[in-house]
């Protein structure tokens, strides 16, 4: 699915006003998509009030209003009692709703929820480009402070649709996001998202030939995308079809990372998959996992990564940063010409020795933010991080997979792919070492290397709401999103 900024969606909605839609019926249609949605996931609230801006946001605001007063529900309409402009279709909506007698409208000053009412912020759509008055910055900040439920129609209010905000800006916080026909970026930021609460995209019918022409540089990973990119098994192949993975890493101690990784390059189907790791970690491994087969390297750390033909290699789960190791790791990035996928220690030795220039083309990186930091410098923010990422994945022309709550692909074509499968269950040691044994595996299994990084990043998303799903986020373990694996293709079989 395309992201596109606050401009191009104001030229899509102009275009499909353009191609026989008057604007009224669009924000009709907008406004129904809501109260719909509300009907079905609200039915046991009785009372709604709605607090309406002067633009069209607050049209949709007025139009929700109206047709959840004629599904059955108790509905107040809040207002701006020092602002009686309104834009054109606001005020048909407006107007509309002062015939109905059944639904007060009142001045923002008069809220007072002793109903409970659940609360819908219609003030500001994503066109906001400007912090907020004093006024609504009043208002904002009593409503956050209210317990009732609480929607926002197309972005909370305070967001900006393509930007970060002011550290001590006031935000709506909302529990579920009604957004029209696309993501905006800032849903997708830990500044910004976390004001946003569960996003619902509604289809609103905008013109498809200008999305479809659209241009951007940003994506959200949709099932849509990876029902087109994975390959289902085919019936007349064997262990050679699906390739070979060595996952590279395991020190005293630390066993359990490549372990990790292992186990879930296994199960997401890798063919010949072999682990190279200190002596130290024999037993544990073997044992374990008798499907891969071991190569020591060292006592109680690597000390020589062997170079092998046809195979893909995930290399940093739990290597350690011994002088030894070190040394092994930059020998075999310099002499290795093949994309490898690189991560946690296998980061830190690069970022320490500041010799990234080494790492091989097409190559896949999967740095969480302080491993980003040390690789390429400090940033002020999430979005700031996202530039640089862009820069960097262009100039040394490898793809970047920045681990966050929602985690982004960057490809070397400036490319930015963000994912909206995962939960917070995830935020354990160990889950990084679960995607690097899925990206290995799916490279080796010959998927385009972009597809292996979206596919890789959702695959590992979707096993972690699974495991959720089953464990809860509090108890579910890394090991049981490995063990999820299965079920998530089992569900794209389906």
């Amino acid at each position: 699915m395309k992201i596109l900024s606050s401009t191009q969606i104001k030229q899509a909605d102009s275009v499909t006003i353009e191609k026989g839609i008057s604007s009224i019926d669009l924000m009709e249609r907008a406004a129904k998509a809501c109260s719909d949605w509300i009907e079905i996931n609200f039915k046991i609230n009785k009372g709604f009030s709605i607090f309406c801006g002067n633009g069209n946001n607050g049209g949709d605001g007025f139009a929700i209003a109206r047709m959840l007063y004629e599904k059955g529900f108790d509905v107040d309409v809040f207002i701006d009692e020092n602002n009686s402009k309104f834009s054109d279709d606001s005020k048909i909506n407006l107007d509309r709703i002062k015939k109905i007698s059944g639904i007060g409208i009142k001045g923002f000053s008069k809220f007072e929820n002793n109903r409970g009412s659940v609360i819908i912020d219609a003030l500001f759509g994503y066109g906001l480009n400007r912090e907020l008055s004093d006024d609504f910055k009043n208002l904002i900040e009593k409503l956050n402070q209210t317990q009732a439920p609480k929607i926002s129609i197309d972005i909370p209010t305070g967001l900006f649709a393509d930007k970060i905000i002011n550290e001590h800006s006031t935000v709506f916080k909302t529990d579920f996001t009604l957004t029209f026909q696309f993501y905006k970026r800032s849903f997708l930021h830990p500044e910004t998202g976390k004001f946003c609460g569960r996003i619902t995209v509604l289809d609103i019918g905008l013109n498809k030939d200008f999305i479809n022409e659209a241009k951007t540089d940003y994506f959200v990973i949709d099932e849509v995308l990876i029902k087109n990119i994975y390959k289902p098994r085919k019936e007349y192949s064997h262990k050679g079809t699906y390739g070979k993975s060595i996952l590279v890493g395991g020190s005293y101690g630390k066993i359990g990372a490549v372990l990790m990784s292992t186990l879930s390059a296994l199960r997401t189907g890798s063919g010949l998959t072999f682990i190279i790791a200190p002596k130290c970690g024999n037993m544990v491994l073997q044992s374990q996992i008798p499907e891969a087969m071991f190569i020591d390297s060292g006592e109680d750390h690597v000390v020589e990564i062997e170079i092998q033909e046809k195979a893909v290699y995930g290399i940093g789960p739990g290597l350690g940063k011994e002088k030894e190791t070190q040394k092994a790791l930059l020998e075999f990035i310099e002499n290795y010409t093949d994309p490898v996928v690189l991560d946690a220690d296998a980061l830190n030795i690069l970022a320490e020795s500041q010799e990234l220039n080494l790492i091989p083309k097409n190559s896949v990186i999967t740095p969480h933010p302080l491993e980003f930091e040390r690789l390429f410098g400090k940033t002020e923010n999430s979005f700031q991080r996202l530039e640089l990422a862009k820069q960097k994945a262009e100039e040394l022309q490898i793809f970047i997979i920045l681990k966050d709550h929602h985690t982004a692909v960057v490809t070397p074509e400036k490319k930015v792919f963000y994912n909206i499968t995962g939960n917070a269950g995830m935020a354990k040691g160990g889950s990084g070492d679960v995607l690097t044994g899925i990206l290995t595996s799916l490279i080796s299994q010959r998927y385009e290397i972009e597809d292996a990084c979206l596919f890789g990043v959702w695959l590992h998303g979707k096993a972690g709401d699974f495991a959720a799903g089953e464990f809860s986020t509090e108890a579910m373990l890394p090991t049981d999103l490995i063990n999820k694996i299965g079920d998530v293709f089992k569900y794209l079989s389906n």
